[in-house]
């Protein structure tokens, strides 16, 4: 059954701490999707030029490169020296996916997906082997009271998983509908009625509306 592991990591000891250690103030979001080998990370809190010149003395920093900038952050294109212990490269030879990932004063909190518990158990040990100490905060299977508690099916969730997985939700589309529903051997009418009936459930839940008023009212005739 597949599992959600919320873990804190320190960041002393993986491929970021040294900026922290430099500049403490700094906070650090990962983006999920960037056209590179490397990760793209959005940094904020100190200035810029602090920021960049934490990044170019860290010894764990083979390159990096400015890709964006939103309000007083930066989003940045960073590679890892091969040397280091790279968490994100752990989870995914560990079979996992990081949903989210971001770091304030020295730490990291990573939402991992995994295939079940003994999975989680299996990265907790790889981590540790490379000396990196992680805090289990929270772990949950996704059972079917999940997706009910969303108002989505099973098959709705399953959906919904896999075009997050495959980029369909990026800017630019990493994936067509069609390819899509290539890789859910559905036809590209079933997977358009399916994430319109998922997208209804989610808005539905979320804003803790009854089905009755989802129904847009008469216009006003003028």
């Amino acid at each position: 059954m597949t599992s959600i592991a919320d873990i804190e990591i320190p960041a002393d000891g993986t491929g970021l701490g040294e900026l922290f250690e430099a500049v403490p103030s700094l906070s650090c979001e990962m983006e999920r999707v960037i056209a590179s080998s490397g990760h793209g990370l959005w940094l904020s809190g100190p200035s810029q030029s602090a920021v960049e010149a934490a990044l170019t003395e860290a010894t764990a920093i083979a390159d990096y490169s400015l890709i964006n900038s939103d309000d007083g952050r930066w989003l940045y294109d960073i590679e890892l020296d091969p040397e280091t212990v790279d968490v994100f490269d752990v989870v995914l030879e560990e079979g996992g996916t990081v949903l989210s990932a971001s770091a304030a004063n020295g730490t990291w909190l990573l939402s991992v997906r995994v295939v079940d518990r003994e999975s989680v158990s299996s990265l907790y040990d790889r981590l540790v082997e490379n000396d990196v100490t992680p805090t289990i905060v929270r772990l949950f299977d996704l059972a079917e009271e999940t997706h009910s508690q969303c108002g989505l099916t099973a098959r709705q969730y399953e959906t919904l998983v896999a075009a997050i997985d495959h980029g369909y939700f990026e800017i630019p589309r990493e994936v067509s509908m069609q390819e899509l529903s290539e890789e859910l051997d559905i036809s590209h009418q079933a997977l358009s009625e399916r994430l319109r009936r998922a997208y209804r459930a989610l808005v539905t839940s979320e804003l803790n509306v009854a089905e009755d008023e989802t129904t847009a009212p008469p216009m006003p005739s003028d």
